[in-house]
């Protein structure tokens, strides 16, 4: 458990991984759509470390404007039960699960609080 928690750890590479386990091969603006509001420098770093522990791989096609797809490895593909089980128990509890404590507004009242 601790070191799938370290592999995917941090906000993005669960929800990165489970874009790539929905969709065969995306590019790096079809990830960004699907985990925003990502910044580019961020996604970029977190595709880097999951490159980097054998988890995606990325192809860059020579043409103009370049083109570069990023699909799951066979190691990655091993996630795929993990972060279906994920989704179906997010899907089962999601009413279930209390808000935080002294989290009593959305995400959304909290942003427009801060303006």
């Amino acid at each position: 458990m601790a070191f799938t928690s370290r592999v995917l750890q941090g906000k993005w590479k669960a929800r990165i991984v489970w874009a790539l386990v929905r969709n065969e091969n995306l590019r790096f603006s079809d990830i960004r759509r699907a985990c925003v509001p990502i910044s580019d420098r961020i996604l970029s770093k977190e595709l880097k470390d999951l490159d980097g522990w054998g988890l995606i791989s990325r192809r860059e096609y020579p043409t103009i404007p370049p083109k570069t797809e990023y699909n799951l490895t066979a190691l990655g593909q091993t996630l795929r039960p993990i972060m279906a089980a994920m989704a179906d128990w997010g899907i089962e509890h999601r009413s279930a699960v209390a808000k935080p404590a002294g989290n009593t507004k959305s995400g959304s009242e909290r942003r427009g609080s801060q303006r």
